[in-house]
């Protein structure tokens, strides 16, 4: 038919251009999580140093990632690519918080609002495992500072009440964040029985040993 190869062509060209940003967004949505997930164990290292680093350079990648998806919204959204851009929110937020710094926003990060609502969630995953390095280090009163934010993160996630399909299925998210709260209140709550028991042995034994009028 007269005209149809030069139109499959045309799209032939098209889609193999699409395919080159797809492939380029892949590697750096794979690149972007690894960076973020070295950050996020150097914060809990408490290398703040090496995890600003590396934040940085997370943050020029997401910048290419977004740059390098212009023009094509489908690779942009794709769940790749907003995962990367998840992972990138979690990293940030994990490190301000640790590291008792401001919270970067949404436009802070140029993220979407699903991207930015899910990383929150998550890193309350980050806040768990910091709580828990914080009461093997009898460092009880940070970490119930700690177990404070990740309960007002849950009740705003809470709040937040749309469609999964326009929330990245917050939903979940904010599900799993409840139960890591739960289990971090329990923790936490133990921890602080278990020093009170200690300084009334303390008390007791000080009481004993101390010369009787």
């Amino acid at each position: 038919m007269a005209g149809l190869d030069d139109i499959v062509q045309d799209l032939s060209r098209r889609l193999d251009a699409k395919n080159q940003v797809r492939e380029l967004a892949l590697n750096r949505s794979r690149d972007l999580i690894r960076l973020c997930a070295n950050s996020i164990r150097a914060v809990h290292r408490r290398e703040h140093a090496r995890a600003r680093e590396l934040l940085a350079q997370a943050a020029a990648l997401a910048s290419e990632m977004r740059h390098g998806t212009e023009g094509h919204p489908d690779v942009y959204f794709a769940g790749y690519t907003q995962d990367a851009l998840k992972e990138f929110v979690e990293a940030n937020i994990t490190y301000a918080v640790i590291a008792n710094e401001p919270i970067p926003t949404a436009d802070d990060l140029q993220a979407e609002a699903p991207a930015y609502l899910n990383g929150l969630a998550e890193s309350m995953g980050e806040m768990r495992r910091h709580v828990l390095d914080l009461i093997r280090a009898d460092s009880l009163e940070r970490a119930e500072q700690i177990l404070a934010i990740m309960d007002e993160v849950y009740w705003l996630l809470a709040a937040v009440d749309f469609p999964a399909a326009i929330t990245g299925d917050l939903r979940r998210s904010t599900d799993m964040v409840r139960g890591v709260l739960e289990r971090t209140q329990s923790d936490l709550t133990s921890a602080q029985e278990q020093a009170r028991m200690r300084k009334a042995l303390r008390d007791f034994e000080a009481r004993l040993d101390a010369p009787q009028a």
